[in-house]
């Protein structure tokens, strides 16, 4: 008889019925889902669960003592008034202990329970938690009651025979000194789930392991085949904890071989070196920068420099936090590109970003920006800029520009991945906020091969990544791993410190009142001041592109507050609005009127915005920023939200305003906010509090399927051993042609992150 496979369809191990409520409740369709579905904790018979930890709507599995039962019957049979139906015959009613705390569970016109629910009966009981007359209990709860003295066999809800393969399955667990409790359903409590994985590890046998025999042994870890049965079926704790502890460095060791394949590719690529120059563009920028660069800028420029120079494309991660100057770095960079003769393309996720680093590059080069025009210079180039916005005659402009090679840098967002954008030759892609964009975007720039002769289309561009948003070690491996990490860890001089605080109306009503008067002294003394909002307003939720965790209904809008500002609070002051349904050229010009200079008529005076201008929008004016309904946004946004200001040298003020209770997580991420402005710090702590899934992002959404028990902050140490044995491997076999399950492994992982980028569009 043929064993199953692990990619065979559950049904072959589990029957039909079983496996299709598998699939509908926790989506497991194969028999590796079912396999690597896996306990979230174990049970201890001897110990109860704390019964007073379990809070309402909660689905629970709890181990716990029957105290007492008892069935009443009812008057009649008759509907109750208000109500459908009848009314039930019978209510049986058992009160269940951990020995301190009690729950009550209920069950109607089920009578015969009450001789299975036997007072001092120990037993699993799962179902979900509600209240009823200021009492928690589990309506209709499954439970499996274990062996009392007399049978030896533990007792299911449904009386199953336990001669049955689910009885047998149950007697030897409760065999065991330790009882495995899964994520479960209503449909498919927990013990139902280890029988159909019982039947699953009983069924399978001789599993290939992905992981080299010689990578275990170094470690001391089980096979595949040992470490399943082991996390499913352990005789303790210590057994358990070996095999998820092997089963999370496969995890690891996964994604690294993954990445160490990927960084392999990339190194046998070829591209064209773009050395520096002594007389070009670049340091004729630097002869007429106002400052010096900080020592952070220089080590992170020699080393883009000198990756530029090589014949094989740049793949570097830059990296920094808010203000550290990486723009400056990336465009020392393009200007290098074009000292070359080649093009440099910085792709932006939104239209805002695009625009502001537009009028940042253009400010920053100043003359250099006007080839061809009057006052430009004979080492100039052009900036050309291409959003999905423009208007037909500008974007023809821009596409000759970009196709002739007159344009030198070319800034945009996706309408740069369009067919029709042809480039004379593309030595340099810079990716900002490159988590936003799938893989095959990035790809669909950076395989472009351009240029004048046949190596040169044959070659790939060098490409830079950024990220506004500092990355904690391990997730940088993970996610990033087939990059190369620059870190700028030092803020340029001469920016001011900000003070941050939380604001709770509720508790202090009087200090909103004070908030805005803080708004117009500042306007008072010539600075601007910005109001950032969770949501746009007329029932239209901020895009994905604006909110991270905005979730749920939201008091302030953007809308909505612009009309309270001008009509009630700050009738005197200029209000302006910005958000990411507004149209370019109105997004463009109340960006422009808000950097005016105070005493201009046409200046903005207080901004109020989503978070369209969470990055890349500079105005050294702005002093203050009120953040609405703060609790509304994750630990990252906020700190790149409140980086907008203090940029010009005065110290600067960032109100978080929050009604969150005082004990809440939310609560908790906005003081961590303002207990601190170092980014690294932050971002660690935004990393331990999040989901893995949230904190690999979207582009990776693959991995979050992949990782089950990898934590890449806790397990740090597990991320670093995996890389290293990942990439000897890789360096030994780099097609893993001795090695079908670790190939077979790998193809999922990459099968995984391609279709959630379809599923995404």
């Amino acid at each position: 008889m043929t064993r199953p496979k692990l990619d065979d369809d559950l049904a072959v191990v589990t029957g039909a019925k079983t496996a299709k409520a598998l699939k509908s409740g926790l989506g497991l369709a194969t028999v590796d889902d079912l396999l690597r579905h896996y306990p979230r904790r174990y049970l201890d018979p001897g110990d109860l669960t704390d019964l007073d930890a379990l809070t309402i709507g909660e689905h629970v599995t709890v181990l716990a003592q029957v105290v007492s039962v008892k069935t009443r019957r009812t008057a009649d049979g008759r509907p109750q008034k208000g109500q459908k139906g009848k009314r039930p015959r019978t209510i049986t009613e058992a009160v269940i202990s951990d020995g301190r705390g009690r729950l009550t569970i209920v069950y109607f016109n089920q009578a015969w329970r009450e001789s299975q629910l036997v007072p001092g009966r120990r037993g699993l009981f799962a179902g979900t938690v509600s209240a009823f007359g200021g009492a928690r209990q589990l309506a209709h709860p499954r439970y499996a009651l274990l062996p009392d003295d007399e049978s030896g066999d533990w007792q299911l809800d449904d009386d199953e025979d336990a001669t049955s393969a689910a009885g047998s399955a149950q007697r030897e667990a409760m065999a065991r000194l330790i009882i495995p409790i899964y994520p479960a359903t209503g449909a498919m409590p927990s013990w139902r789930i280890e029988q159909a994985v019982r039947l699953a590890l009983d069924a399978v046998g001789g599993i290939d392991d992905p992981i080299p025999g010689d990578v275990l042994d170094q470690r001391g870890y089980p096979s595949l085949d040992m470490a399943l049965h082991d996390v499913h079926r352990p005789v303790d704790l210590a057994q358990a904890d070996h095999a998820r502890a092997r089963l999370r460095f496969e995890e690891a060791f996964g994604l690294q071989v993954v990445l160490a394949q990927r960084r392999r590719a990339l190194d046998a690529l070829t591209a064209v070196a773009r050395p520096t120059r002594d007389d070009g563009i670049l340091a004729a920028f630097d002869a007429r920068l106002p400052f010096t660069l900080t020592e952070a800028q220089r080590r992170v420029g020699r080393e883009i420099a000198s990756d530029l120079a090589r014949e094989h494309p740049m793949h570097r991660l830059l990296q920094g936090d808010v203000g550290s100057g990486k723009t400056l770095v990336a465009l020392r960079a393009m200007l290098q590109a074009v000292d070359s003769g080649s093009q440099a393309v910085l792709l932006a996720p939104t239209e805002v970003l695009a625009q502001q680093h537009h009028r940042t590059i253009t400010r920053l080069l100043g003359s250099l920006a006007d080839q061809g025009l009057l006052g430009g210079e004979e080492k100039a180039t052009r900036v050309a800029l291409l959003t999905g916005s423009q208007g037909a005659t500008r974007r023809r402009r821009e596409l000759l520009d970009i196709a002739s090679g007159e344009a030198g840098i070319v800034v945009g967002t996706h309408a740069l991945l369009e067919e029709n954008v042809d480039f004379a030759d593309l030595g340099l892609v810079v990716v900002d906020e490159q988590h936003r964009f799938g893989v095959e975007q990035r790809a669909a720039l950076t395989m472009r091969g351009t240029g004048a002769d046949t190596a040169a289309r044959q070659a790939r561009p060098h490409v830079l990544v950024m990220t506004a948003t500092p990355i904690p070690r391990t997730v940088a491996m993970t996610v990033f791993g087939d990059l190369d990490v620059s870190v700028l860890d030092e803020p340029p001089p001469g920016r001011g410190v900000i003070a941050t605080h939380v604001v709770v109306p509720r508790e202090k009503p009087g200090h909103l009142a004070r908030a805005w008067q803080r708004v117009r002294e500042e306007v008072a003394a010539g600075r601007r001041v910005y109001v950032v909002c969770p949501r746009i307003g007329d029932d239209a939720p901020a895009s994905e592109d604006e909110v991270e965790e905005g979730q749920g209904p939201t008091t302030s809008s953007v809308v909505d507050v612009v009309a309270e500002l001008r009509e009630r609070i700050l009738p005197d002051l200029r209000v302006g609005m910005v958000h990411g349904r507004l149209p370019a050229e109105e997004k463009e010009d109340a960006l422009r009127r808000f950097a005016l200079p105070a005493e201009d008529p046409d200046g903005i005076d207080v901004l109020v915005s989503t978070t369209v201008i969470e990055v890349g929008v500079d105005v050294p004016t702005a002093s203050t920023m009120i953040i609405l309904d703060a609790d509304r946004f994750g630990i990252s946004q906020l700190h790149q939200l409140r980086g907008r200001v203090a940029r010009g040298g005065d110290d600067g003020l960032c109100l978080l305003v929050t009604n969150a209770e005082a004990d809440s997580p939310a609560r908790e991420r906005l003081e961590a906010v303002a207990s601190t402005t170092d980014g690294f710090v932050l971002a660690r702590v935004d990393a331990e509090a999040r989901r893995e899934g949230d904190i690999l992002g979207t582009s990776q959404s693959g991995r979050r399927r992949s990782l089950k028990l990898l934590e890449v902050i806790r397990d740090e140490d597990v991320v670093v051993d995996a890389r290293t044995a990942a990439m000897a491997v890789v360096d030994e076999d780099p097609q893993l042609t001795g090695m079908p399950a670790l190939r077979d492994l790998v193809r999922r992982i990459d099968d995984d992150e391609r279709a959630e980028f379809l599923e995404k569009g």
